[in-house]
């Protein structure tokens, strides 16, 4: 018989049932946590640009239309992303019936999940308190944190991508498990149909396939069976026939030169060709390294002790720590291949990083120099919000009144400057509480207050004082209940603050023909027809002195007018192209 080792506590042990409840309390505590910090601010704000107007307006013409297979963007059929993303962000108004939610839930869900799947693969890994170590790097890093506030495609996209991982290296490292691989490729499909890089889970083959080949520790060592990944591309085969095969019947069926176009441009255009040939965005090669240390802060201060730790895992072979770090990094390099590049694009590298940060981090921040470095991050933070929120307060100077302007603060800026102080106060008080002894509480303690105050007061004050709401009710006070109006040169977060239906003519469609159109539009019924136009296209068409001067919003000038200001050469909609930059392009979507 074998001996019991007294020093490990057998099932049914009361210290062993203590600690499983201890577990069980620590985990939810922890999404507990997650949600308030996440989910602080939620329904207080609009969207703000650039990119949460254009998804919430897709979605809102999902709800308004019935059609949600199609994606439109005002007329024009929306081709850059799939429809996956606005979709969720439909069903999430069907369920709440609240836009200010449902434009951000997505997100939300998608990154409390994230986090359940950095803790559960890291304790499976390695055990509960390594989970939550894991766990608590990524919530407190700066760009996980900040895109879970905001109702942007990627943190879903991270979501599948982290599922998809989560479901390979449990097959890989902690099998055989059918069921799991199944799953993660099921969400490699769907990440595929949100954003298209779904597919990049599967780098993970690669470091898989080299571990196997040289016997590395940590692998399962169940053999490959071929109905294994038979199962596996169907599912992952499966889920993007979610999307596909509805899409080829509708096109089929109501096939026209639009529909053409639009496959076209989401398959080719705006997958290979934009990362071949990309037209916007251009960074250089070592981009992704200042995004790592800057946007991955504060668990990037950890990597002098974390590079040394996972060297050593290496050496020994370790395939727990191979896989997941082999794969992020593969991910930072072919991103890094193309010239377009995006802090965001390499997001979904960081809950690995995290995974592979949670068996070690707990010792770094015993270590004394992670101790002051932790502290010093808290400092970089807390001096110069105090110091801005001073100098706006006592004695402002060119850049914060250049900052009130640009940001069109107004009378709200004495609350953001307040908010400043407040912000910077909590942290110097986490410092002092927290001190050297403390220093990755106090580092903790200060990121949650630092998201709360953002969450529950900062951006939803930025989010009032970019609002298109003013321009909105002057409009509505100029034109009356009983007018049509229509937007040429517009922008997707002016659509969104109407509540009347509004007329265009495109968005990708350029300027002058948009006029065009509207002009036609408006010799149709000239009485009743309005044009919020943006102040740069006018001429040479439109007279300004005939027109309703609706004021500056984000920059942008904004002019009602009705027929009687067109021109009498540009009516029939004959509009002279002129110098194309003075239409300001021809292709506005980029």
């Amino acid at each position: 018989m074998f001996a019991v080792d007294d020093r490990i506590p057998p099932p049914g042990h009361p210290a062993v049932a203590d600690s499983t409840h201890r577990e069980r309390r620590e985990r939810w505590l922890l999404m507990l946590l997650a949600l308030l910090l996440l989910a602080a601010g939620i329904a207080m704000r609009t969207p703000t640009p650039s990119d949460e107007p254009r998804f919430a307006l897709v979605a809102h013409q999902m709800v308004a239309s019935g059609n949600w297979l199609i994606p439109h963007r005002g007329s024009d059929w929306y081709s850059d992303k799939p429809p996956t993303f606005m979709a969720m962000q439909a069903a999430s108004h069907a369920l709440t019936g609240n836009w200010q939610i449902a434009f951000l839930l997505p997100s939300l869900l998608a990154s409390l999940g994230t986090l359940w799947l950095v803790y559960d693969l890291a304790r499976r890994l390695w055990g509960h308190k390594a989970g939550l170590w894991a766990a608590l790097a990524l919530l407190s890093t700066v760009q996980f944190v900040f895109q879970a506030k905001r109702g942007q495609i990627d943190p879903t996209v991270t979501f599948f991508v982290t599922a998809a991982n989560y479901g390979l290296l449990r097959h890989f490292l902690l099998g055989p498990d059918r069921r799991a691989l199944w799953l993660g490729c099921f969400a490699a499909g769907l990440g595929v149909i949100t954003k298209g890089v779904g597919v990049l889970a599967f780098l993970m083959l690669i470091p898989w396939l080299v571990a196997r080949r040289w016997r590395w520790q940590g692998l399962s060592s169940a053999r490959e069976h071929v109905t294994t990944w038979i199962g596996a591309g169907l599912a992952f085969l499966g889920a993007m026939a979610c999307w596909l095969l509805p899409l080829a019947i509708y096109v089929h069926i109501h096939d026209s030169a639009t529909a053409r176009d639009y496959i076209s441009d989401i398959f080719i255009n705006q997958t290979l060709h934009r990362y071949v040939h990309p037209w916007n965005s251009f960074q250089p090669p070592w981009f992704y390294l200042e995004v790592i240390f800057t946007s991955w802060l504060p668990l990037s201060l950890a990597l002098p002790g974390l590079l040394p730790a996972w060297r050593q895992r290496l050496r020994e072979r370790d395939a727990r720590f191979l896989l997941p770090l082999t794969w992020s990094l593969l991910l930072i390099v072919f991103f890094s291949l193309t010239r377009a590049k995006r802090d965001v694009y390499i997001m979904p590298a960081l809950p690995l990083l995290a995974l592979c940060a949670g068996p070690f981090l707990r010792d770094i921040l015993q270590r004394r120099w992670a101790q002051w470095l932790a502290l010093a991050f808290v400092a970089a933070l807390a001096v110069p919000a105090l110091v801005v929120g001073l100098q706006g307060m006592l004695h402002p100077t060119a850049w914060t009144r250049h900052f009130v302007e640009a940001r069109q603060l107004g009378d709200q800026a004495p609350s953001f400057w307040i908010a400043c102080l407040v912000m910077g106060a909590w942290m110097c008080l986490c410092i002092a509480a927290g001190r050297l002894r403390h220093a990755g509480a106090a580092l903790l303690a200060s990121l949650a207050g630092l998201w709360l105050v953002w969450g529950l007061w900062v951006a939803p004050l930025l989010a009032r004082a970019s609002s298109q709401a003013p321009l909105v009710q002057r409009v509505e006070q100029a034109i009356g209940p009983d007018a049509e109006l229509a937007l040429v040169a517009w922008k997707e977060e002016l659509p969104l603050a109407f509540q009347r239906k509004v007329t265009d003519f495109g968005f990708v469609t350029p300027w002058h023909e948009q006029l065009a159109a509207a002009i036609r539009w408006q010799e149709q019924k000239s009485a009743q027809r309005w044009v919020l136009i943006l102040s740069d296209v006018m001429a040479p068409c439109i007279d300004k002195a005939a027109t309703l001067d609706m004021g500056v919003t984000s920059g942008r000038d904004w002019r009602l007018y009705r027929l009687d200001a067109v021109a009498p050469a540009c009516r029939g909609g004959v509009v002279p192209v002129g110098d194309i930059e003075d239409w300001g392009g021809i292709d506005k979507r980029r």
